[in-house]
C-alpha cells in the first residue's frame, strides 16, 4: 500500500495492480503504449495535464483526486471501494458449469493454500487484501467443486464454502446487506451439495447474519438451534473439527436474539455457547473460528450494546482480562472495542469513547476508517466532545474522510 502515498505515477501503478490489470491491457485501456505508462509509473514521465488524470482516473474506476491528492490517496488506498464490491458481485454472478470446463482443473491444494491467506487477511481485518484476491478464489472454487475427484470433494466444497462466506461477511461489514444475503445462500447449496457437517455449520451461521442483518431475526435463530440440533450428537466424537463451529453458532443466535430485543433467549444462547467453550482448550483457533471463552465473552458485550443495556455491558467488559482480550485477533479486538464505544458514547463518557475508538483504529484501521458504523461512531463522538477528545476525534474523522 505504501506505493499509494507517492506520486502520480506511483498511484497509478499501485491501482492498476489493485485492479489486476496487466501492463497492455491497461495501456490499451487509456489508448497509450506500454513504454508511455512504463515512464509514467517509474516517475519518469509526469501526469500533468487534466484530461490525461482524469482519463487515467476514469479507466482505474477511481475519482481523480485520488491521484493528484495525498490525503485522498492514503483514504482510498486503505478502504474497498464501489468498484471492488461490482467485481465480487460480478463474480458472484459467474456459474462456471454452464459453460465449458477449464482444460487445466485449480489444484485443490493450492486452493486450500490461498483460502487459507484470505481467511488470515480476514482475521487481520485486511478487507482491501480480500477484495482484490477474492473473486479470482470464488471463480476458481467454484470450478474446483465441479471438476475434483471424489476423494477432494469435500476440500472443495470446503474452499467453496470458505470463499461465500468470506464474500458475505465482508459485504455485511460494507452494509451491502443483498449481496452478503447471496452470497452467504450460495454458501449454504455448496454446503448441502457434500456430506459435512463442518462446512454445513459454518455455511448456517452465514445465512443466519446475513438474515439478521436484513431483520429476518427468527428465521435466523431457527436456522441457527436447527443446526445445533442436527450436530450436537456428532460433536464428542470429532471435537476438533466440530466444537468451535458448533459453539459459535450459539454465539450468532445470542447476536441474533439480542437484536430481536430478545434478552432471555440471549442469555440462553451465551449460556450454551459457555459451556460449549469449556472444553476447548485455550487459544483454540481452528478454523479461525478463534472459539473459546474471552471470545464468548466479547460477544456478550456485543448481545448486550444491542439490548442497549450499556452500563451492564461495561460492567461485564470490566470481568474480562485485557491480556485476554489481546491475544485475540485484529478483528476481533477492534469489534469489541467498537462496541465498548459505542456502550461509552451512549452512557455519556465521551471520553472513554474516543480514547476506545482510537484504539480500535491502531488495532485495526480499516474497522475504524472504512466502515459504516466506525463513520457513525465518529459523527456522535464529533457532535458530543469537547476540548482534547474533540481534537482527537477530528483527526481520526480526516483520516476516515468524514467531515467534521
Amino acid at each position: 500500500m505504501s506505493d499509494a502515498y507517492g506520486g502520480i505515477g506511483k498511484r497509478v501503478r499501485y491501482w492498476r495492480l489493485r485492479r489486476n490489470l496487466g501492463r497492455k491491457q491497461f495501456a490499451d485501456m487509456v489508448g497509450r503504449s506500454t513504454s508511455w505508462l512504463d515512464k509514467v509509473e517509474s516517475g519518469e514521465r509526469s501526469l500533468v495535464r487534466i484530461p490525461t488524470i482524469e482519463l487515467v482516473a476514469e479507466a482505474l474506476a477511481l475519482d481523480p483526486a485520488v491521484l493528484i491528492d495525498a490525503p485522498e490517496a492514503a483514504r482510498a488506498a486503505g478502504c474497498v471501494d464501489a468498484q471492488e464490491v461490482a467485481v465480487i458481485r460480478a463474480a458472484l454472478g459467474r456459474y462456471p458449469g454452464l459453460g465449458p470446463v477449464a482444460h487445466e482443473p485449480p489444484e485443490v491444494a493450492l486452493l486450500a493454500r490461498r483460502a487459507e491467506y484470505l481467511d488470515h487477511a480476514w482475521t487481520s481485518s485486511h478487507f482491501t487484501t480480500i477484495a482484490q484476491h477474492l473473486p479470482t478464489l470464488l471463480d476458481a472454487a467454484q470450478t474446483a467443486a465441479l471438476t475434483a475427484s471424489p476423494a477432494d470433494q469435500v476440500d472443495a466444497h470446503r474452499i467453496l464454502v470458505t470463499s461465500y462466506r468470506l464474500a458475505s461477511s465482508m459485504l455485511l461489514k460494507f452494509e451491502s446487506h443483498d449481496l452478503a444475503w447471496l452470497a452467504a445462500d450460495r454458501a449454504m447449496y455448496a454446503a448441502l451439495e457434500v456430506d459435512d457437517t463442518w462446512s454445513q455449520a459454518r455455511a448456517t451461521r452465514s445465512v443466519a447474519r446475513a438474515m439478521t442483518a436484513a431483520r429476518q431475526r427468527t428465521e435466523a435463530i431457527d436456522a441457527l438451534v436447527g443446526m445445533t440440533d442436527r450436530m450436537r450428537a456428532e460433536v464428542p466424537h470429532d471435537p476438533t473439527t466440530l466444537l468451535a463451529p458448533y459453539g459459535m453458532l450459539y454465539l450468532a443466535a445470542a447476536i441474533s436474539a439480542a437484536e430481536q430485543a430478545d434478552g432471555a433467549l440471549a442469555l440462553a444462547m451465551h449460556e450454551e455457547a459457555s459451556q460449549a467453550a469449556e472444553h476447548v482448550e485455550p487459544h483454540y483457533d481452528d478454523h479461525h473460528t478463534h472459539f473459546g471463552r474471552t471470545n464468548v465473552a466479547i460477544h456478550r458485550v456485543s448481545a448486550l450494546v444491542r439490548l442497549h443495556e450499556a452500563e451492564a455491558a461495561l460492567h461485564f467488559a470490566a470481568t474480562i482480562p485485557a491480556g485476554a482480550v489481546g491475544a485475540l485477533p485484529p478483528e476481533r479486538r477492534a469489534n469489541y472495542l467498537l462496541d465498548l464505544s459505542r456502550a461509552n458514547a451512549r452512557t455519556g463518557r465521551f471520553a472513554e469513547a474516543v480514547r476506545t475508538l482510537a484504539h480500535a483504529e491502531r488495532v485495526a484501521p480499516q474497522e475504524v476508517r472504512c466502515r459504516p458504523l466506525g463513520h457513525s461512531l465518529l459523527r456522535t463522538l464529533l457532535s458530543a466532545t469537547t476540548g482534547e477528545p474533540a481534537r482527537r476525534v477530528r483527526q481520526m474523522a480526516q483520516r476516515a474522510g468524514v467531515p467534521a
